[in-house]
């Protein structure tokens, strides 16, 4: 089960986000990633993926994501 997000978002400074609107766009798409991710490895393992190969999978994307601050 995917946890629910986060109670606190963690700002830059350590404090948590406090804008009301961030907080409602971090939940909502808290909310769209957790299905699409859901519905991904669903797919894969009705499909023959193994599921382990397929936890790794998902997990290397996150690590590879690109940080908008880092200069290219």
């Amino acid at each position: 089960m995917i946890p629910p997000p986060p109670e606190r978002w963690p700002g830059l400074d350590g404090n948590a986000v406090g804008c009301r609107e961030k907080m409602r766009v971090l939940a909502e798409n808290h909310a769209e990633l957790a299905q699409v991710m859901q519905d991904a490895f669903e797919d894969a393992i009705l499909m023959g993926v193994d599921e382990q190969a397929m936890r790794q999978i998902l997990t290397a994307m996150v690590e590879g994501l690109e940080s908008p601050k880092r200069a290219r």
